[in-house]
């Protein structure tokens, strides 16, 4: 398997998805987990064989645009690799159980294929624009699971918003990566990354930043951009762990991991990094106290876990990077398992509500076990990889100053207050009237095996977590950074103020947990009633509101309108200015050296004689017959002008044209004087601008030659390359091929609709003489 293949297995398996479905819809998500599992165990092979050294494969397919299928995987790609095929094999799993019997299965499964296969593109791509091709991929597919439930309006509006804000950001990430292509001289990240002293004095280089950093804050959920994913939550559950704490919201961090060799040092991209990791950290910890529903409880910590990478990432340094690494991962594996059981409370109790669950353990005690794991690598209690990861990311603070410690702390706190409210309160506490039932003891095992097989991994990587460090997160630190040794991720960082820190935040969050019915009332009594949310609903509704009001000014039914709306602006923004800039153009058609003779002449009046007679006569047939007549003048027109073949095609054309009409036409009433004489004379108007600025292109274009005549090639290729003596009918039929399809195709629709008018009359005839 090749990296190309791997990338496109997920479209291929998207294909198959509808099919697998309507064969055996109880079997098809485990039959379409082999393709996760295929590329989990390809990437995990890669990894054992990576020397350090990256892979890079080139295929040519837009050089004209500079955008080839340019793939480079090294050890971040990787990472990311890993942790998207692993997790999209145990939501695919999950999925089979979790959505059992729902409708619509087909679609959910295509698009999770599709959502797979594009987060490798992201993370494997070499060429910026391609990289851009994939990152709105997974905008699309995102926006299609988040809204499965259409029928739900919570659903349809929680993914128009995710669809809405990300695709922004995209559009500015374009932007971004174009000028950052400008700047370095290529759009290769590969190339990129040696370029760094050309991009710093590039004064490009700024605009960049804040371009990519826009789009980075909108796909990962950063302020004041966050709003989007706590609406998201209304997805099933295994597309909110899949999405939302291991894949798509890791886009925009997987980005800004990827360009900090090229960015680290510049001040817009240290300062506008770190304002918003330490905004997003706050805010999203701050709100995740007010929340009593667990996926936002999940949804909320999210972002401030985010805003804490995006933080370390800005830092730049290689502690930093090795800290937002370790916790992407550490992440990952307990976000996406508590994100899996809040599915199988919600599954088994039909509530999510914190408040009304307890006693969950002995009904369902797999699950809770693997919650338990996932909950206390959140709170960081050893030896689970998320009290490892914790560590490092505390010593970054520390190295970084106080205000960067306290604000990681502060982050630290609401982790384990989230912890325990999300995986451990609704197993344990014991609330009067609790939901217990629902089907307790029958969690399907596809259900509860991702969960459990997360929690050992947690686990395992905890107890062992030199080799993780060895194997995993050193490869992605070398990727990013220069001269960084060995990686050490001890499972005792001895007695240092990170320890203290930690053990400090494990209490503070369990103090607050204690209290937890008074912070929740505290905290939403202290939340604003205005944020971006809100700004994000007004431009919302002020565009509809534009929408509507040019909709009922410009859509008013009748085609002349919108002939005239299309011609006047037409006219406006091109004939105009060419006016303006060709001020001498009628004196260029004297320097054409075009002799004009009394045919020519006699040929172009008579083609403007019957124009102005088919404006202005009173029956359909007068109109047929002088359009046929202007039609035949510019065909005589061309034959003068040595163009046979164009003589031919409009001498045909004109003569069905002309049959046709009559054939449909000859029986229906005279015109009618509709519109009043000034309405007229406006339409005129409008229609003599038009003439005159197609004139004065078609009078520029005949005097600018940016070639020789394309008869000389027609002439000289006409045998060798089309095998053809007849160079009319070469050009016809080979080098014009299109254009006659096109043409031909036309007067066949014309012909068939004809048809269909004639018969329809012919079958009422009869019906009327059969009453």
């Amino acid at each position: 398997m090749t990296i190309l293949v791997s990338v496109l297995a997920g479209f291929a398996a998207a294909v198959c998805a509808p099919v697998a479905v309507r064969f055996r819809q109880a079997a098809a998500g485990y039959w379409l987990s082999a393709v996760p599992a295929a590329l989990l165990f390809f990437f995990l092979v890669t990894l054992a064989k990576f020397s350090g050294d990256p892979i890079a494969v080139t295929y040519p397919w837009v050089p004209s645009l500079s955008l080839d299928l340019s793939f480079y995987v090294d050890g971040v790609s990787l990472l990311f690799a890993i942790l998207i095929s692993g997790m999209g094999l145990l939501v695919t799993v999950y999925s089979a159980g979790y959505l059992k019997d729902q409708p619509q299965l087909g679609r959910y499964y295509g698009w999770l294929m599709v959502f797979t296969a594009a987060m490798l593109g992201v993370v494997t791509s070499d060429n910026l624009l391609l990289l851009y091709v994939f990152w709105e991929l997974t905008s699309i597919s995102s926006f299609m699971l988040i809204g499965y439930r259409h029928e739900d309006e919570d659903a349809r509006q929680g993914a128009l918003q995710s669809l809405l804000v990300t695709n922004m950001g995209g559009l500015a990430l374009l932007a971004g990566v174009l000028l950052l292509g400008l700047a370095g001289g290529t759009l290769e990240v590969s190339d990129l990354l040696n370029r760094r002293e050309q991009i710093s004095a590039s004064p490009l280089l700024a605009p960049a930043i804040i371009l990519i950093l826009t789009g980075v804050m909108t796909k990962s959920a950063q302020f004041p951009f966050h709003f989007w994913l706590p609406r998201a939550m209304v997805a099933p559950a295994p597309v909110s762990a899949y999405l939302h704490s291991a894949a798509m919201v890791k886009a925009g961090i997987y980005l800004m991991i990827r360009l900090s060799p090229v960015m680290s040092g510049n001040d817009w991209w240290s300062s506008l990094g770190i304002a918003v990791g330490v905004a997003t950290l706050l805010l999203g910890s701050y709100m995740s106290l007010c929340q009593t529903d667990i996926k936002l409880l999940l949804a909320y910590s999210t972002i401030g876990a985010l805003g804490l990478i995006t933080l370390l990432t800005a830092l730049g340094s290689a502690h930093a990077l090795e800290g937002a690494i370790a916790f992407l991962l550490a992440h990952a594996l307990y976000k996406g398992s508590l994100f899996l059981v809040s599915g199988v409370i919600d599954h088994e109790t039909g509530t999510r509500d914190v408040t009304q669950l307890g006693g969950l353990l002995r009904f369902m005690p797999v699950t809770a076990a693997a919650s338990f794991i996932a909950a206390l690598s959140m709170a960081g209690i050893p030896p689970l990889f998320g009290s490892v990861a914790k560590e490092i990311a505390y010593e970054a603070g520390v190295e970084s100053g106080a205000a960067i410690a306290t604000v990681v702390f502060a982050g630290g706190v609401s982790f384990v207050f989230v912890a325990v409210m999300a995986g451990g309160k609704p197993f344990l506490d014991t609330v009067p009237g609790a939901r217990k039932s629902g089907h307790p003891g029958h969690v399907p095992f596809s259900m509860w095996i991702g969960p459990a097989i997360l929690g050992a991994v947690t686990l395992l990587l905890g107890i062992f977590p030199q080799s993780v460090g060895r194997l995993l997160i050193e490869p992605a630190v070398l990727a990013v950074t220069v001269g960084t040794g060995s990686i050490d991720l001890p499972l005792w960082p001895g007695l240092k103020l990170p320890l203290f820190l930690s053990l400090a935040g494990i209490v503070a969050g369990a103090v607050l947990y204690r209290f937890n019915d008074q912070v929740r009332r505290r905290a939403a009594a202290l939340m604003p009633k205005w944020g971006p949310e809100k700004g994000y609903e007004l431009v919302l509704k002020w565009m509809n509101a534009v929408a509507v009001a040019q909709t009922r000014l410009l859509q008013t039914g009748y085609l002349h309108h919108y002939l005239i709306i299309t011609m006047a602006t037409a006219v406006v923004i091109v004939g105009i200015p060419l006016l303006r800039k060709n001020i001498d153009i009628w004196y260029r058609w004297l320097g054409l050296g075009l002799e004009v003779g009394p045919g020519e002449l006699l040929l172009a009046l008579l083609v403007v004689f019957a124009s102005i007679w088919a404006v202005r006569s009173k029956t359909i047939l007068g109109a047929v017959a002088a359009m046929g007549a202007a039609g035949y003048g510019v065909a005589t027109i061309y034959m003068v002008f040595s163009a046979p073949d164009l003589a031919m095609t409009q001498f045909l054309i004109e003569s069905l044209t002309v049959i046709l009409f009559v054939l449909v036409f000859h029986r229906f009433p005279g015109f009618q004087r509709l519109s009043s004489a000034r309405s007229r004379a406006f339409d005129g108007a409008i229609a003599i601008a038009g003439g005159l600025m197609v004139t004065l292109l078609v009078v520029m274009a005949a005097g600018t030659e940016l070639a020789g005549p394309v008869s000389e090639y027609f002439v000289r290729a006409s045998v060798p390359e089309a095998h053809g003596r007849n160079i009319v009918n070469v050009i016809l039929v080979d080098f014009r091929a299109l254009d006659t399809m096109g043409e031909t195709t036309v007067l066949g629709i014309a012909a068939i609709g004809v048809y269909a008018l004639l018969k329809s009359k012919r079958v009422k005839t009869r019906g009327s003489r059969q009453k």
